[in-house]
């Protein structure tokens, strides 16, 4: 069976899904894998390395693609309107896994149903234990925890730690991380290894304890709330607007005396929630820098522009993209991980090939589309 690893063509996306390493354990498997010339330019990754691995290096998207049995993507394929129609290149019958974002694209998910394309939504992974090491959120969102306070030092015409100089003393840069999830603790840790006096807050209060674990102190909202804040499968449910005016206030006095605020909350197939009014900015110090990881799913703060920094009242306020593409080498090493780790759970070692059960539950998790119908549970009226 042939894999293609086609370049990753969306404006921001630097990650590549495959590295070296991944395809010599793919050709391990028994299967043939064709990447694009270029694939992994922006990963640090030559031509030549994936051809010394095994590979064959295709010319262009649609040789590489021509006759794959399976495709690892990074970002969603691409459709006509977007400039480029990378799902008319995708062989009929073929499996893809990526990062689908299928729950807020139906339209591209009902796509790859015409096509005939098998397609499974790596975001969809269930959280449970034999599953995280394919769990390709947890992977990505880590490191965009840790660019996020590094962008954030960057911003900040400050220190983060506190100095005692000839001179005078420095103060300690103030920090507070809305959301304790994969990237919010993860900025929590990186923000006190650089020094930082850290807070943290979140709707689900079982995250408090590892918040505290990292050096963070953790701020709580409203515990009755919070108690049923938190799906069957680990991720954060959506709040009723009550939540948010009793946030607002409890949090307010924070972020006033804040000097770096960070913002991680998501809730999938969602807008992203509201965090940070634009009165709350306009009450921040000037020179304080807010850090917006939610900015392509809308923003948590109401003043973010998707894929821009730009200033309210002396605040900077970062809404870059792609924030793990910004580290392309690594996140690209640990995704790709994630996608062999599928596919060899999937593998018949002896058949040399998949073997994809229906019934079994990473399948039914993430499986969106089969022989030309939308197959979902929770997307089965596209």
């Amino acid at each position: 069976m042939k894999i293609a690893i086609p370049k990753e063509r969306r404006d921001g996306e630097l990650r590549v899904a495959a590295t070296p390493e991944t395809v010599k354990k793919l050709i391990g498997l028994g299967y043939r894998v064709s990447v694009e010339t270029g694939a992994g330019l922006h990963s640090s990754v030559a031509d030549a390395q994936y051809a010394e691995a095994g590979a064959e290096i295709g010319a262009d998207a649609a040789s590489t693609l021509s006759d794959a049995d399976i495709v690892l993507k990074v970002s969603r394929p691409m459709m006509a309107g977007d400039g480029f129609d990378e799902i008319a290149l995708l062989p009929r019958g073929s499996r893809l896994f990526c990062h689908l974002n299928a729950l807020s694209e139906p339209a591209l998910v009902k796509a790859l149903a015409e096509r005939g394309v098998d397609a499974f939504a790596m975001e969809l992974m269930p959280r449970i234990t034999r599953a995280q090491s394919m769990d390709i959120l947890s992977s990505q969102n880590n490191l965009a925890g840790y660019r996020a306070v590094i962008d954030a030092a960057a911003e900040y015409g400050r220190a983060f730690p506190m100095m005692m100089t000839a001179a005078g003393t420095v103060a300690p840069a103030r920090v507070l991380v809305f959301g304790a999830g994969v990237a919010g603790l993860q900025a929590v840790a990186t923000a006190k290894r650089l020094g930082a006096i850290v807070h943290a807050t979140d709707v689900r209060p079982a995250t408090r304890e590892q918040v505290e674990s990292l050096g963070g102190k953790f701020v709580v909202v409203d515990e009755a709330m919070e108690k049923e804040a938190e799906t069957a499968g680990g991720y954060a449910k959506e709040m009723p607007p009550e939540y948010f005016e009793r946030q607002k206030k409890v949090v307010g006095d924070f972020l006033r005396k804040a000097d770096i605020a960070i913002t991680t909350a998501l809730v999938p197939g969602r807008k992203a929630p509201v965090l940070i009014s634009a009165d709350q900015v306009r009450d921040m110090k000037p020179g304080s820098v807010i850090v917006d990881l939610a900015a392509e799913q809308g923003g948590n703060c109401a003043l973010t522009v998707p894929g821009q920094t730009v200033l309210h009242n002396g605040v900077k306020i970062v809404g870059n993209r792609d924030v793990s593409s910004r580290l392309a080498g690594d996140s690209s090493a640990l995704f790709s991980r994630n996608l062999f780790n599928f596919i060899q759970f999937l593998t018949d070692r002896e058949a040399k090939k998949l073997e994809i059960n229906p019934d079994e539950a990473l399948v039914k998790g993430t499986c969106v589309t089969r022989n030309g119908a939308v197959v979902h549970p929770q997307m089965t009226a596209v």
